[in-house]
Order: C-alpha cells, then sequence, then structure tokens
C-alpha cells in the first residue's frame, strides 16, 4: 500500500507540471550561473532570436537579497534552455505570490509575463512589470 500511494504522489508530482524536460546545449550557460552578465548576455541574445514572446515561463523559486524580492524562472522555446532572475519588487500580478514567498508555486506557468531588461549600471537585470495570470 505504501508503494502504491507513493507512486501515486510522484505521478501527480510529474503531470501536475506542464514544464518540458530541456537541456542547455549552449556552454556559456553551462558555465555560468544565471545571475552573471555573461549568462544575461547570451540569454538577452536567445531571446532576441527566438522573440520574446515565442518562449514559455514557468516559476522556479522565490528569492531575496538585502530585501529586495526576486523570482527565478525557467525560460524555454525555440531552441532555449535558460533560467532568469526577475526583481519582482514592482509591478503587478505576483502580490500573493510576495505574501507567500513562492510557497506552492513552483512550477507554475505564468500567462504573459511582461519584462524590462535595465543596462543602466553595465549589468543587464530583468525587472518584472505585469503577468496575465499563474496557470499550474
Amino acid at each position: 500500500m505504501k508503494s502504491l500511494f507513493i507512486a501515486l504522489s510522484l505521478t501527480f508530482l510529474i503531470t501536475s507540471c506542464d514544464r518540458p524536460e530541456c537541456k542547455s546545449n549552449d556552454p556559456v550557460f553551462d558555465k555560468y550561473t544565471p545571475e552573471t552578465k555573461e549568462y544575461k548576455v547570451e540569454l538577452i541574445r536567445h531571446l532576441n532570436a527566438a522573440g520574446y514572446s515565442n518562449v514559455n515561463y514557468w516559476i522556479d523559486k522565490y528569492i531575496a537579497v538585502d530585501g529586495v524580492e526576486y523570482m527565478s524562472v525557467f525560460i524555454q522555446g525555440r531552441g532555449l534552455c535558460a533560467k532568469a532572475i526577475l526583481n519582482i519588487s514592482n509591478g503587478t500580478g505576483l502580490e500573493q505570490y510576495k505574501k507567500v514567498k513562492g510557497g506552492g508555486y513552483s512550477g507554475a506557468g505564468l500567462r504573459r509575463l511582461r519584462y524590462r531588461i535595465d543596462s543602466a549600471d553595465g549589468n543587464y537585470n530583468f525587472i518584472f512589470e505585469q503577468v496575465d495570470g499563474i496557470v499550474d
């Protein structure tokens, strides 16, 4: 009975997330982390080639550093398999997510995610603006 419960639980966990598995073929994504400038420059290059609206976004996790809130997201589509770190301190549509510090949202899809890339300080920062919905 215990193994049946475990099998059913694993099946539920696997099917509850619509994010397909992917592996990056880009050595920059393997060598650097999403916080680094090198990674971000390469990610922007891929996003420009694919088109920002031609990729899908899924929540990875909530991060807070020095009072600033971030969301790590998976980005997939048109040969792209990467992560981005979004500054979610402002914008609309994530009030509940921030309230619960991301609890229970890992793997959920982000419908019509909109963000901008701020390069004013010589770095490339992904700044959340709006999302139409979170889909589990």
